[in-house]
């Protein structure tokens, strides 16, 4: 995986090749080519969909909640073994 600033010059770089000097190439070509470029540079970072990001976070806040929930529990059966002291 290439870090952001590497990767946003090598994107800078390949797209001034592309758009550079007297171009005769028609627009819908140029467009095609800057989506492929852009395409092949998005693949080599690891992104995710925005349906799996949301999936995730929906799997992430349910095993908080459990986690939160067992912490009552051990804190409540700790609370029970270990009564406190009276005075």
């Amino acid at each position: 995986m290439l870090a952001p600033k590497a990767f946003l010059d090598a994107l800078s770089d390949q797209a001034s090749r592309l758009f550079s000097g007297d171009t005769s190439q028609p627009r819908a070509e140029l467009e095609s080519q800057f989506k492929a470029l852009l395409q092949s540079g998005f693949s080599k970072l690891e992104l995710v969909s925005r349906e799996e990001f949301d999936s995730q976070m929906v799997v992430l806040a349910r095993t908080r909640a459990r986690l939160e929930a067992l912490e009552a529990k051990v804190a409540e059966m700790e609370a029970r073994l270990n009564p406190p002291a009276a005075e």
